[in-house]
């Protein structure tokens, strides 16, 4: 059978251009069955970027032909970016020009116009993520409408009179999208759906659902097959086939106060050379099996989607919030990563094995803080028999997080809003989320189980999905380097052009700058996504990452928990396995970090929504703020009290006229030369709040009126050039 490295080179030093299937396969000698295995692979070279596959059904080298596949980070001035498939490669930066009608997240094929300045343009979509928007619909002086609600989609859709259904002007709509943008002819539609507009915050998250398309309910028969199972039926304590007894082990779950869906368990003990660590995770794998009911739908969500009222989770909730959800004293199917950890907390050795356990205690973050930091007496009184292995755990994460820390790993401590809502679902206040000692020693561990796993199966050589983060675009990091000088920071440089993350955010900890800084540094850097090809973790200087502690809520870890558990059933993987893994995990990697953006959009969305429904009776009040960040249109300001954001707009800064500095990244005023930029506090005053648009507009607060020392023609043809 011929190897993916074998095609490569034959593609590369064989054929001086792009080829047929036929071709290739002549080239090869290939018989009936090679051709069969060819394609295969010829679907995961295109797949991972490395040859495309043209109109005409050649294939060539992507290099050769200056084409770059990937999916497209659409921005809301109609610009955008591919991020390609390879891992390693630059994003291709796609002038409005250029897009061909490409929306957020679509996969397409890019030309690459410019190699020094990474610019393209798109020439073909090759899978479209959205097949239907919301937003306004609107009648021209001859024609229907309908405006897009989101700013990242860079055209109307044109509705016949036939399809307009029962929409009014004005009306809140989504849209079947009929023909998609070319060329010749304008993007087409039709109404499927008027949207009420939304008179509580709840209504809200309903027409946000409405709007991204997410799923409300389960098919009949994914959740027939889920509660065939909570009825006993397909669950076996299979000790024959190496299930390992772990009832008699001190173990705990750490969650949230809300969390229903427990994941994952711990037991620490110590050992005389140091510590011993088992990560016990739900064994969803052995009642989801591949391409089963469960498993097909679980694959389509991708994830689960957490909301500040609800939860649309990826598996059943037969499954999620109760039989593979490692509830308190009961047993539960697991399967374990035991860990081996010296006393300077260095990894010694790692087995990996499906168990049954029985958790003792449901513990929260907040509980074991009141134990661990606090020394609450009740707390301590109360689970006074646990009091040894929170210590022992304590330690080991200490110890764990120094060696991680020493390799370079980056240490964001950034606050998590939280939504506190009333009986009646009403936000009450949108709090920074407490992040404490308990978070930590469970993201260690979690971190910890989750490299053990992908070193284990990549040292076998198995196919695999990994979680990789790969190096920051140098052209992304001259925002941050430019904030960071005016800061008066050290710039460390850890490699060519890039800073040294982890000394910058060391440096700020605990100062006034570590919230904008860890800010930055995030929005400097790529997106983690998920690849078959490891290219390594960035952001936790590590080797070898995949995701394999949240099966319950993420698909990626239910399908590295199958891949372990073949290769630890079956000892050896055949080539014919190896051979269908390449060519299934390749789409389940796509997809999976397509569904992870569009869960954190609607998560986002929501936010901004309860944001909107909190502020919407304080307009006029003053609070104190921070900025966040600034451009030629003004500032993104977060408020102190409260954790909202808001844009003041420079049209709102009416004390001077203010000129945008690109290398320092602020906004100066022409006359009385006051300088606005990142942390910079300030007083704002809610002058609007728009609940369609889910936007807080600020104004500065004591602004002593206009001043129009330029005519002003003047101003406004400077206002225009620091737009461009």
């Amino acid at each position: 059978m011929i190897t993916k490295d074998e095609l490569f080179s034959f593609l590369r030093d064989k054929m001086s251009g792009p080829v047929s299937f036929k071709d290739i396969a002549s080239g090869l000698g290939l018989d009936n069955a090679g051709k069969r295995g060819i394609k295969k692979i010829l679907r995961q070279l295109v797949n991972e970027g490395h040859i495309i596959r043209t109109r005409n059904a050649l294939y060539g080298l992507s290099e050769e032909m200056s084409l770059i596949s990937g999916y497209f980070e659409a921005h809301r001035d109609g610009y955008g970016f591919v991020i390609l498939d390879k891992p390693g490669e630059r994003d291709v930066f796609v002038p409005a020009r250029a897009t061909f009608g490409a929306m957020a997240n679509d996969r397409v094929v890019a030309r690459l116009e410019n190699r020094r300045r990474r610019e393209g343009r798109i020439i073909r979509i090759l899978e479209r993520a959205c097949t239907r928007i919301s937003g306004t619909f609107e009648r021209g002086r001859a024609v229907f409408f309908v405006r897009p609600k989101s700013r990242a989609i860079p055209f109307d859709l044109y509705i016949s009179p036939a399809d307009k259904g029962k929409a009014e002007e004005g009306d809140n709509v989504i849209a079947e999208i009929l023909n998609n943008p070319s060329e010749k002819r304008p993007p087409s539609g039709r109404i499927i759906k008027v949207l009420k507009k939304p008179e509580t915050p709840l209504e809200d998250i309903e027409m946000i659902i409405d709007e991204l398309d997410l799923p409300r309910r389960f098919p009949h028969a994914v959740v027939e097959e889920a509660r065939a199972h909570l009825n006993g039926i397909g669950f076996e304590n299979d000790d024959s086939h190496g299930r390992k007894d772990l009832r008699s082990l001190t173990t705990v779950t750490i969650d949230g106060e809300k969390a229903k869906d427990f994941d994952d368990a711990v037991s620490v003990e110590k050992t005389p050379d140091g510590y011993r660590l088992w990560v016990h995770i739900a064994d969803v794998s052995h009642y989801v099996g591949w391409d089963s009911q469960i498993d097909k739908e679980a694959r389509k969500r991708g994830t689960s989607v957490y909301f500040a009222d609800r939860v649309i989770p990826m598996l059943p909730k037969e499954l999620s919030e109760d039989l593979c959800s490692l509830k308190p004293r009961v047993d539960r199917l697991a399967f374990t990563v035991e860990m081996e950890f010296d006393g300077k907390g260095r990894r010694i050795s790692a087995r990996f094995y499906p168990s049954l356990i029985h958790s003792n205690e449901r513990m929260t973050y907040t509980s074991v803080k009141k134990v661990l930091i606090d020394n609450d007496t009740d707390a301590r009184k109360r689970y006074s028999g646990l009091m040894d292995d929170f210590e022992r755990m304590g330690e080991l994460c200490n110890l764990i997080k120094s060696q991680r820390m020493k390799r370079g790993s980056l240490d964001f401590d950034l606050p998590e809003p939280e939504v506190l809502l009333d009986l009646q679902g009403n936000p009450e206040d949108i709090i920074r989320a407490e992040r404490n000692f308990a978070h930590m020693i469970i993201e260690e561990f979690m971190i910890a189980a989750n490299e053990s796993v992908a070193e284990y199966l990549e040292g076998l050589g198995v196919p695999n999905i990994y979680r990789i983060h790969e190096e920051p675009d140098p052209m992304k990091l001259e925002e941050l380097v430019a904030v960071v000088g005016r800061l008066g920071l050290a710039q460390k440089k850890k490699g060519p052009g890039v800073p040294d993350f982890a000394a910058l955010l060391a440096k700020v900890k605990g100062t006034d700058a570590e919230d904008v800084i860890n800010h930055m540094v995030l929005r400097s850097l790529k997106q983690a996504k998920y690849s078959t090809v490891n290219v390594g973790h960035f952001g936790l200087a590590s080797e070898s990452y995949s995701h394999f502690t949240s099966p319950i809520r993420r698909y990626p870890d239910l399908v590295t928990h199958r891949i372990l558990r073949e290769v630890l059933s079956n000892k050896h993987m055949s080539v014919k396995r190896v051979s269908e893994l390449e060519s299934i995990l390749p789409d389940i990697a796509l997809h999976s970090s397509r569904t992870e953006r569009i869960a954190d959009d609607a998560e986002r969305a929501v936010l901004n929504a309860m944001r909107v429904w909190l502020m919407k009776d304080k307009v006029g009040e003053t609070f104190e703020g921070r900025v966040v960040s600034v451009n030629s249109f003004g500032l993104k300001v977060r408020l102190r009290d409260v954790y909202v954001e808001g844009f003041l707009h420079v049209s709102y800064m009416t004390d001077d006229y203010y000129e945008y500095h690109d290398k320092s990244m602020s906004l100066v005023g022409l006359n009385r030369k006051k300088r606005y930029s990142v942390g910079k506090e300030l007083t704002v005053r809610i002058e609007s709040v728009n609940l369609e648009d889910r936007e807080i507009i600020f104004g500065i607060a004591s602004s002593p009126g206009p001043v129009n020392p330029l005519p002003r023609d003047q101003y406004e043809s400077t206002y225009k050039r620091n737009r461009k």
